[in-house]
């Protein structure tokens, strides 16, 4: 119903009529007569289909004044008329007085909640990224393997970011999902799926580099660790991975647009990452780099303090050479 109203507010009124702009005026004793200047000014900006009178509130200390653009709220153009009247109009209008005019409405929120997280979203990723490898550093000890780690799980965020980005563009692969109209993507899905496709990817990858270590630990062998390694999670992880892409799945015959790309998205690059990642390229990559995935400068060794995925690990034992028998208990 309320996707109806929406089409039929932008067929009758225009695109813009859905998401007008605001323009609140904090005015000074004698100084109404920037209301004319403002709303002559705003309604002659590019992209401004008309301007409403000024409103006066009661104690007439502060005016309200609607403008509707001739794009929708989503449309890039109407990004750009904002800052036209924050930048340009709005200046002009107010030189000389004391009033204070801030554009607002539904639409310019959405545009500075879209500019500060893009802002904000170099610290996220790199906070994360910087966190995870440090936990790796110190359960794996290696430089190698947090940084690998980091690199194969930020493919499978790019993955979804690809497989969002192609639904997006049109074509069949939108209309196979059930979307029928040009949608932006939401600024907060980047950082959802950022943040659940790395916990994903990191914790399939913990699965299996915990065997490989085990593996190494007691044969010192690398070709011999990167073999049971996906021998011995392969179908752990895939299982894991089928109950997460079911999930994701379910959410595609939403009517909602955006649960409808969080799910495409999510649900291909868990599939990438729980085959092609974590069972072809990981193990591809251990082989080639061989001994030194587990390099680890020994100063940095005896600093670092003892950790394990899955519980303290008594290294004695895990260098006891296979069929020794265990020492007997008293």
């Amino acid at each position: 119903m309320s996707r109806q109203a929406y089409d039929a507010v932008a067929e009758g009124f225009g695109p813009g009529a859905n998401a007008p702009l605001l323009l609140v005026v904090r005015l000074p004793e004698g100084a109404n007569s920037v209301l004319d200047d403002l709303r002559a000014g705003a309604a002659g900006t590019p992209g401004v289909a008309s301007v409403t009178p000024a409103r006066l509130n009661p104690e007439r200390d502060t005016a309200i004044l609607t403008v509707t653009p001739t794009t929708g709220p989503q449309d890039g153009a109407t990004e750009k008329l904002v800052n036209r009247l924050r930048d340009d109009t709005v200046p002009a209008a107010a030189d000389g007085t004391r009033a204070r005019v801030y554009v607002g409405g539904a639409s310019a929120r959405s545009i500075d909640s879209t500019a500060d997280l893009a802002r904000r979203i170099p610290y996220l990723i790199t906070g994360v990224i910087v966190l995870s490898m440090l936990l790796l550093l110190v359960a794996f000890r290696s430089v190698v393997i947090p940084l690998k780690a980091a690199f194969m799980n930020l493919l499978s965020v790019a993955a979804a970011y690809g497989v969002v980005a192609l639904v997006l563009e049109g074509g069949r692969a939108r209309r196979l999902i059930g979307i029928d109209t040009g949608t932006p993507l939401p600024p907060f899905v980047t950082v959802l799926m950022f943040a659940v496709l790395f916990g994903l990817s990191m914790d399939y990858d913990v699965f299996l580099l915990t065997r490989v270590q085990e593996s190494w630990l007691r044969d010192k062998d690398n070709a011999r660790a990167v073999t049971h390694g996906p021998a011995s999670t392969g179908r752990l992880i895939t299982a894991a991975a089928a109950i997460m892409i079911a999930v994701f799945l379910a959410f595609v015959p939403s009517t909602e647009v955006v649960l409808k790309l969080i799910g495409v998205g999510m649900a291909s690059a868990i599939l990438l990452d729980a085959t092609v990642i974590c069972l072809v390229l990981v193990p591809a990559t251990m082989h080639l780099l061989g001994r030194r995935n587990w390099w680890l400068p020994r100063r940095l060794d005896r600093r670092l303090p003892s950790l394990h995925p899955e519980g303290r690990v008594d290294h004695a034992e895990a260098h006891t050479p296979p069929g020794t028998p265990a020492a007997a208990s008293h």
